[in-house]
């Protein structure tokens, strides 16, 4: 079959650089073509605008244990006004043609400089939604990681998503920690990662008044918010128990049903993981090792003593110690402290330029969560490869606008303080 101009053009930017083939099927049990993508798209401009319809779609406990952050929200709000502190400061007259976003990590080459946060219970709000994100993100080649507290086997994602990393919340238990790695090395990922910030459970109280539970207990106030939602109801759960039975917490202790009036969450109590169990991890991984949720210069600086191949400065998404600094403030400083050692950033990125702004604060990658799960809500893969696009479009757009060619020319000379006359240097 010939190749239209359209075609070419859809599949190439202004700089000549091909873009990520979103729209090709994949090699996952939920890859399809997208000959026809959703309408719903057509009004989807940026990464915030999933945010309303998914909205509409999810019953409101799971959408708001998705959307809320920890008691206030102080550090959600936070995380926005980070960036918003910075300006840039463009350079004109320079050849841009030429740009590109392939970015190196961990000596693999990705499409762009962003993958998709780990985010726990994903299949409650989209119909196999760790498939879809996975799938999705092997499409555009670009990472998507699994978050330990998935509905799906780490298995399954293995295999739909070659580009897949797993993250793991694990207590401070040799025996656990030991099975789990083995685990994790069998399924075929090669990047574990750690999330360090959760040694006790966060105070969610948007959970609580939402009446969001987990595992979900069946009640009228349950049924009622299925029933209001009724795309939901029959799209997402009827299909998923129809077709492959009631959902289970998979990945992180004891096998517990996603509904159920009597089941608990394993919770094993984290308060007791320490550098002695990074270290341990260290000596079983073989492959590369992580740590997220790190915000302190003095963490980073243990981490690469420690053998850690990866740190990602990030607050959970706001959603772990209300308060707790944006990532973004604090990145310069764990830069300088880490050497070698891979530097990555996630909470609160919606914008190409939010992305652009973490690199040139010295940031190698950047991860993205909630609205690549409402896109997966709302139109499946076909929504995911679609916010990943208008993502990878805006860093495109972007770059030309700040006469740079490569995400390396992102430093922080082509930044200020939007709320000073003098320039960024001067101002740290």
């Amino acid at each position: 079959m010939s190749t239209t101009r359209q075609e070419l053009s859809d599949s190439t930017s202004s700089a000549g650089e091909i873009k990520p083939q979103l729209s090709n099927p994949t090699a996952g049990a939920t890859a399809r073509p997208d000959k026809t993508p959703p309408r719903i798209l057509r009004s989807m401009l940026a990464l915030d605008d999933f945010e309303a319809p998914a909205r509409r779609y999810i019953p409101r406990p799971i959408f708001g244990y998705i959307s809320g952050g920890a008691e206030t929200n102080a550090s959600m709000r936070g995380n926005r006004a980070a960036f918003d502190d910075l300006a840039f400061v463009p350079k004109a007259l320079v050849d841009v043609s030429g740009r590109t976003q392939k970015t190196t990590l961990f000596g693999r080459t990705y499409d762009a400089p962003f993958g998709i946060a780990p985010m726990g219970g994903t299949a409650m709000a989209a119909y196999q939604g760790d498939l879809v994100l996975a799938g999705a993100a092997a499409a555009a080649n670009i990472p998507m990681v699994l978050s330990g507290a998935s509905l799906t086997p780490l298995e399954r994602v293995a295999e739909t998503g070659r580009t897949a990393w797993f993250q793991a919340y694990l207590p401070g238990e040799t025996g656990a920690i030991t099975g789990l790695v083995e685990r994790v090395a069998r399924a075929g990922f090669d990047t574990l990662c750690l999330t360090v910030d959760v040694a006790v459970g966060a105070n969610r109280e948007n959970n609580v008044r939402s009446g969001f539970h987990t595992p979900l207990r069946p009640t009228l106030r349950l049924a009622w918010d299925g029933i209001t939602r009724p795309r939901w109801l029959l799209g997402m759960l009827g299909r998923t128990l129809l077709l492959h039975g009631m959902p289970h917490f998979e990945n992180m202790g004891p096998r517990v049903p996603l509904l159920t009036s009597t089941g608990v969450r394993g919770w094993r109590v984290r308060d007791q993981l320490s550098w002695n169990h990074v270290e341990l991890m260290r000596r079983l991984w073989k492959g590369r090792l992580v740590l997220k949720g790190i915000l302190a210069k003095e963490d980073a600086r243990i981490a690469r003593e420690s053998g850690v191949d990866g740190i990602i400065v990030s607050n959970h998404g706001g959603r772990q110690l209300d308060g707790a600094v944006a990532p973004l403030r604090v990145l310069p400083g764990i830069v300088a402290q880490a050497g070698e050692m891979t530097v990555m950033m996630d909470s609160g990125i919606r914008r190409g330029t939010d992305v652009l702004k973490a690199l040139a604060l010295g940031a190698r990658f950047v991860f993205v969560g909630r609205p690549f799960l409402y896109a997966a809500a709302i139109a499946g893969e076909a929504g995911v490869r679609h916010a990943i696009k208008l993502l990878w479009e805006e860093i495109d757009r972007d770059m030309a606008l700040l006469g740079i060619t490569t995400l390396a020319d992102m430093r922080p000379e082509r930044l200020m303080n939007a709320r000073s006359f003098d320039d960024f240097g001067r101002n740290k």
